[in-house]
């Protein structure tokens, strides 16, 4: 079992049908946020993409700081923020500014940019991109300390560039990288001591890889004389859940094909055997969970066998299910899921057992105890009547009555 008290939260790309409202589809997302506030949720990720139409949020940080004015305890991440995209300097001051005006709870999540298609539409090379967030995080870490930045590069200049704001974390915001399949994540984690958000853990490919990254980014770490801290691993895996599988089925009826219909849009990875349903398909080839929060329990449990301890587990936010069922899921994802790991209860249940296991002896100490006031009550009122017939009248000393 996990040493480290395991976290919850949402990776939210999000995944929006085109043929729904897009404006009411944010505010929903923002609603979702303020709701997995109220459940006691830790974090919430949120993502930037500009093309290919589901994925509709471009600006994370536009939307954690609406999603902050309407929250109280729950931590925002840019999840991620495509640093390919954007000059180093201003993606330092952005997310500076955020992390003043959230009072620190704002995490800064970087990547190279997941959809091709992005980056093809601002002329950028799709190869160039891994090396390109390397050096933007590179730099973007010495900003954030304080330091005063003179380079050039193939895509970006600096002339005694810093931060007139420094963070108001201190030294800064969390940072972590994301990692699915290949190395570069884990060599970057290592190299800077960041956090690592493995968004295909529950994916057959990204769940085989997840103990080589993590050991990548273990020994790059231990080569510069550090360690890697599991708190700040994040793994990320789709689930919806009901009160009974039928429900959760039923329920996932309602968006599961469009949601791997554009997955497969972008690039075909989920080829469902034909005459097979895709959703059973999907759930038998374990690439993620509908269920029950008994299967949510299980599948987290099962990447700990992978992996070991890590930090938190993210649900990859999707609208398989309508908004009222998805609600409802995380509901029960809070209810049953979340105090399974947290062993909140384990104590009451303890009592529970103990207070079981000696009931008899209880019972008979609280019905003699009972009784015994009772016999006291009684002896009380017996006593007192007996002094009252006892007791003989007394005479005034004056007055008509005297006589």
């Amino acid at each position: 079992m996990n040493q480290i008290q395991l976290r919850h939260g949402i990776f939210l790309p999000p995944f929006h049908p085109n043929e729904e409202n897009p404006t009411q589809c944010l505010e929903r997302d923002l609603e979702l946020t303020a709701w997995l506030d109220k459940l006691g949720f830790h974090e919430a990720w949120i993502g930037e993409h500009h093309s290919a139409g589901f994925e509709i949020i471009s600006s994370p940080e536009i939307f954690i700081a609406f999603a902050a004015e309407r929250t109280r305890h729950i931590r925002f991440g840019t999840g991620v923020i495509s640093l390919p995209y954007h000059h180093p300097m201003m993606v330092a001051d952005r997310i500076v500014q955020l992390d003043h005006m959230t009072r620190g709870r704002v995490m800064f999540g970087a990547g190279p940019g997941l959809l091709a298609s992005d980056a093809i539409m601002m002329g950028i090379d799709p190869l160039t991109q891994r090396d390109r967030m390397a050096e933007a995080i590179n730099v973007i870490l010495r900003l954030f300390k304080g330091e005063v930045v003179t380079e050039k590069t193939d895509w970006y200049t600096m002339q005694e560039c810093r931060l007139h704001l420094l963070p108001y974390t201190k030294p800064y915001p969390e940072v972590a990288v994301v990692s699915a399949i290949t190395p570069s994540g884990g060599r970057l984690a290592g190299k800077y001591d960041l956090g690592m958000i493995c968004v295909a853990a529950t994916n057959p490919f990204g769940f085989d890889a997840l103990a080589a990254n993590w050991q990548i980014a273990c020994d790059v770490a231990a080569e510069q004389g550090r360690r890697m801290n599991p708190d700040r691993l994040r793994l990320v895996g789709p689930m919806h859940i009901a009160e009974t599988r039928e429900q959760a089925y039923a329920n996932a009826k309602f968006g599961f094909e469009r949601y791997l219909g554009y997955l497969n849009n972008n690039q075909p990875r989920f080829i469902v055997p034909a005459g097979q349903d895709p959703l059973e398909w999907f759930v038998e080839n374990r690439y993620g969970v509908c269920g029950t929060p008994d299967d949510a329990i299980a599948l987290i449990e099962r990447l700990y066998e992978k992996q070991g301890t890590f930090g938190a587990f993210l649900q990859q936010a999707h609208n398989w299910a309508d908004f009222e069922a998805t609600k409802r899921s995380y509901e029960l994802y809070a209810r049953y899921v979340m105090p399974h790991f947290s062993r909140l209860n384990e104590s009451r249940a303890a009592s529970y057992q103990w207070c079981g296991d000696n009931r008899a002896e209880f019972s008979a100490k609280r019905n003699a105890a009972a009784k015994a006031m009772f016999d006291k009550h009684e002896a009380e009122q017996r006593a007192a009547r007996e002094l009252v017939n006892a007791a003989p009248i007394a005479r005034p000393s004056r007055g008509r009555e005297a006589w």
